[in-house]
């Protein structure tokens, strides 16, 4: 059985990463989705906790009618020594041959601290950014919706990420 592993901070989940991710399933029978920064959030940059892009992509891969069985969803916290990232990443997941990623640090700390997976470029048909899409929340501009996937838009507005997103912004004092 191939797994491969697909690691990405998911701020949000949208429709590039769904994309990315089946093309990684589309060559495993199961593919690991790791959180990475699972430790932040309520931040700029990581506004969403791990459970919450858990949720997130957990409620877009069952809209997309992917089975649970083809992938598992794990939480991955940063270390602040990138020289055991890889090695901290494979002690965190279970066995994975190949990692998918569009990150060049990523592929550079696989490729010389974790030479026994194989690290393949994911080919990026959807140029989609999540700072651009918090951007367009932030700015209420709803043209963000059509960047996630449905059942994302949806967790989205629930969830009132606007005013979370703004909540952060503001000075502190």
């Amino acid at each position: 059985m191939s797994t491969g592993l697909f690691i990405g901070r998911f701020q949000p989940f949208h429709l590039g990463h769904l994309d990315a991710l089946k093309q990684a399933l589309a060559k495993n029978d199961r593919v690991i989705i790791g959180i990475g920064s699972a430790e932040e959030n309520y931040t700029e940059d990581n506004p969403f906790t791990a459970g919450e892009r858990f949720e997130m992509i957990e409620k877009a891969l069952t809209a997309e009618g992917i089975k649970r069985e083809k992938y598992i969803i794990i939480p991955i916290r940063n270390i602040q020594n990138f020289s055991l990232w890889a090695s901290h990443v494979k002690l965190l997941c279970p066995s994975f041959e190949t990692l998918y990623t569009g990150s060049h640090m990523v592929k550079e700390l696989f490729v010389k601290h974790a030479p026994d997976i194989k690290v393949i470029n994911i080919k990026f048909n959807k140029k989609i950014c999540a700072t651009d899409i918090r951007a367009k929340i932030l700015c209420r501009d709803d043209s963000w919706i059509k960047l996630v996937p449905k059942a994302v838009a949806e967790y989205l507005k629930k969830h009132k990420t606007h005013d979370r997103l703004s909540d952060i912004r503001l000075p502190r004092k």
